[in-house]
């Protein structure tokens, strides 16, 4: 019997200046409620607020769910859409995360502002935009909140504790971006009564389009994990890997989880089956699934040159979990803790291990020569969630640079080998992890400073998610049709729309059966 799905109805960034850009804004909290009256007012350039002068912006609404099933209604009537979708998630990526690495790498960032709650002045600071997709015609942002909760920008930005509140996970929001549909934390491409609810790469597989997901984590981590399987619990590990090895058609799986090997890439004594069990590490390993195993930097090189390639490619580097992040080196300590203002790349990188940027290449040429028909390709930035996490600056800045050096590989593949006017590509995160701000934020926001080579002058706030705003930029066929969903405005980030409206971009054009 097939599976039974849960169906459901169908800021751009700063401006280059050089100097800042003023704002202000005021807020009432109702008596015991988080809603909010905001007045906006741009005292900035025409070209900020889009007319001569300063602009007077209608209070933004606190957003929440507007279903019980953690779908949304209104779906825009769908007409010719993109013949290939490629989401690119940066997991645990907010506006500094991206512009920690843009200071280390350019000395200079793009997205910082100046926030005094009390007063509510908000200062954007002259930036550059130095990343590609910092570049592409649309940039908005995207609450990411899970169901039950919301976002509200009194809340967010009247105090400085406000983005510790309604604190969702990987696993909720990538289910959001994959399905459309919100649902609980922990929840694997199920909605809130625990129902499957069809993902992308499933729509992709029923229009006759090839399909993936590639990740720098271990493949059945939530992210990965939600654009294919379905479970109650993102833990499941086992059981998300049978789903992902034997229940689906799609084409390309890569990501980390390797048994046979340590954080270094070394290889084991003995076997150690955290993401997958033995009889499906044996299945695949022996050929007995429907995937072509590919391990070593030289296979996925192969692949993403080849004319003739796999129809079904299972791509899982010789590393435990992350490819980079896990190695040991001198900027940690003996027991593995941070080394305290450790510069990036202190530590020897892993050898015999392939970038993401590869693994995205490869996945790319499978794909496209699987079907005629277009694709549906997920990757995700695993790791800079995992630095982040653990409060390491210095590895989220180098996570964050392979992220920023793979999305720069899916731009050229675009321009090589298809085309804007028949492909979307999207970046953004599924959530913001760690609270990363300058060092002397608190109890207002401050600007992260920088120099060029140099580890920027930023501090975090917990070792776990939080409910800010994370940044979406899209070019492409249907990046307009994004655009129009951030209907919400922050103070702060500008226009928003609610993370499920990406893959409702997506199901617009495709449909849903």
């Amino acid at each position: 019997m097939g599976r039974q799905y849960q169906e459901c109805p169908l800021v751009p960034p700063p401006p280059q200046e050089d100097s800042p850009v003023h704002l202000t804004w005021t807020s009432r909290l109702a008596a015991g409620t988080a809603t909010a009256a905001l007045a906006l007012t741009l005292a900035a350039p025409a070209s900020l607020a889009g007319g001569t002068g300063p602009v007077d912006a209608p209070a933004p609404e606190p957003v929440g769910d507007t279903a019980t099933d953690g779908s949304r209604d209104g779906a825009a009537p769908a007409d010719f859409g993109p013949k290939n979708v490629i989401f690119l998630i940066g997991d645990g990526m907010g506006f500094n995360q991206v512009d920690t690495a843009s200071l280390y790498e350019h000395g200079v960032s793009y997205h910082q502002v100046d926030v005094e709650p009390g007063a509510g002045d908000v200062t954007r600071q002259p930036g550059r935009a130095t990343q590609i997709y910092q570049h592409f015609p649309v940039g908005v942002a995207a609450a990411t909140y899970q169901h039950g909760a919301g976002y509200d920008p009194a809340v967010e930005w009247g105090s400085f504790r406000g983005p510790m509140q309604n604190r969702p996970d990987s696993a909720a929001t990538a289910t959001a971006l994959a399905t459309g549909v919100r649902t609980y934390n922990a929840a694997i491409g199920v909605d809130p009564d625990r129902k499957p609810v069809r993902n992308l790469t499933e729509r992709a597989q029923e229009l006759g389009k090839a399909s993936g997901v590639v990740t720098s984590v271990p493949f059945t981590h939530a992210t990965p994990a939600s654009f294919v399987a379905h479970n109650e619990h993102r833990n499941n590990y086992h059981s998300i890997a049978r789903e992902m090895l034997w229940e689906h058609e799609i084409n390309v799986v890569m990501g980390g989880g390797h048994p046979w090997y340590d954080g270094n890439a070394q290889r084991r004594d003995e076997p150690t089956y955290q993401y997958l069990a033995e009889a499906e590490w044996n299945a695949l390993s022996g050929g007995e699934t429907q995937f072509e195993l590919v391990e070593t930097p030289e296979e996925f090189a192969a692949l993403a040159t080849a004319t003739d390639t796999p129809a079904h490619v299972f791509g899982m580097p010789q590393v435990a979990a992350t490819l980079q992040y896990d190695r040991s080196g001198p900027d940690r300590a003996a027991d593995g803790t941070p080394v305290a203002g450790a510069e990036p790349f202190t530590a020897p990188k892993n050898t015999g291990v392939p970038r993401l940027d590869e693994m995205a290449s490869a996945a790319l040429n499978i794909l496209d020569n699987a079907s005629e028909e277009g694709m549906f390709l997920m990757v995700e930035g695993g790791a800079i969630d995992w630095a982040s996490h653990a409060n390491e600056l210095n590895r989220q800045i180098e996570e964050q640079i392979s992220f920023n050096r793979t999305i720069e590989t899916v731009v050229d593949w675009v321009e090589r080998e298809s085309n804007w006017a028949e492909t979307l590509v999207v970046v953004t995160a599924d959530h913001e992890t760690g609270y990363l701000t300058s060092t002397d934020a608190d109890p207002g926001w401050k600007p992260i400073q920088g120099e060029k080579g140099k580890l920027p002058r930023a501090t975090w706030h917990t070792g776990g998610h939080t409910n800010a705003l994370v940044p979406v930029y899209a070019k492409g066929v249907g990046a307009t049709r994004i655009e129009q969903y951030a209907r919400h405005e922050d103070p702060v980030r500008g226009a928003y729309l609610e993370n499920i409206d990406i893959a409702e971009t997506v199901f617009d054009y495709w449909g849903r059966p």
